[in-house]
């Protein structure tokens, strides 16, 4: 069974959860949105301990097999009726504002939970949820949110968000396998997130990210994305939206 620790309780875990061997599960562009710099560097990372995650065996308990991050925002209040369309991205500008402001969150939301691929299966994405979500009631929060980034979406890029979000099994559960674990833990589909994460470079840039050469303008799909990059030759740039699905959990 795999224990979720704070790093506020465990420091010494604090530079495991940013290893290379994390970050190279992810696409290289995904390393690249600027808005991530508001809750992973410091100062910003310092005010979030007590929702950023080492996942261990207790077994092993000095090194760490996964990573979660989350982060706590006032939700309902303050002309937030609804859950920002700008997904992740969105939260954490949320999230950055009301710790500016001194407000107290009422709420958590995922940012991310990744298991090295040793770790993965047999559940254990089920048991980091759940653990995330009684941690965001030992924390007194009302609700857990989630921007879910579907895993099997990166395979049909030009697929409209809503229409993958739409597709059921026989059993009447979301074809998304992630999307599976989220609903089977509870969790409900709020909306789509249409511009979840934004990330803009020169095509020199790009070309590096993902390794092609980006010759010519358009809709150019890349590994590992949910939708397609938007190259612009003639203006050496391109810029990546993604979607990703908001999720409502109860806390536990």
């Amino acid at each position: 069974m795999l224990d979720l620790v704070t790093i506020r309780a465990r420091p010494d875990l604090r530079g495991a959860i940013h290893a290379e061997a994390f970050n190279r599960l992810w696409p290289a562009f995904m390393l690249h949105d600027p808005v991530a710099a508001l809750y992973f560097e410091t100062p910003h990372f310092d005010r979030y301990l007590d929702t950023a995650f080492a996942v261990i065996d207790p077994a092993e308990p000095g090194r760490a097999v996964g990573r979660a991050f989350a982060v706590p925002f006032v939700s309902g209040e303050f002309g937030r009726d609804e859950l920002p369309d700008s997904g992740w991205d969105g939260v954490i500008r949320w999230a950055h504002e009301d710790q500016a402001l001194g407000r107290r969150a009422n709420a958590l939301s995922a940012l991310e939970i990744t298991l090295l691929p040793e770790c993965r299966g047999r559940g254990a994405s089920r048991v980091v949820l759940d653990a995330m979500r009684r941690h965001a009631g030992a924390l007194g929060h009302r609700q857990l949110f989630a921007p879910v980034r579907p895993t099997a979406k990166h395979l049909e890029p030009f697929t409209p968000m809503a229409e993958y979000v739409a597709r059921r099994t026989a059993e009447g559960l979301p074809a998304d396998p992630w999307m599976r674990v989220h609903v089977r833990a509870g969790g409900e589909i709020v909306k789509v997130a249409p511009t979840s994460m934004l990330i803009a470079g020169t095509l020199a840039e790009w070309r590096e990210w993902v390794s092609l050469p980006l010759e010519a303008s358009g809709a150019v799909a890349i590994p590992g994305a949910l939708s397609p990059l938007w190259v612009s030759v003639e203006q050496d740039s391109a810029v990546y939206v993604e979607p990703n699905v908001w999720f409502r959990h109860s806390v536990l």
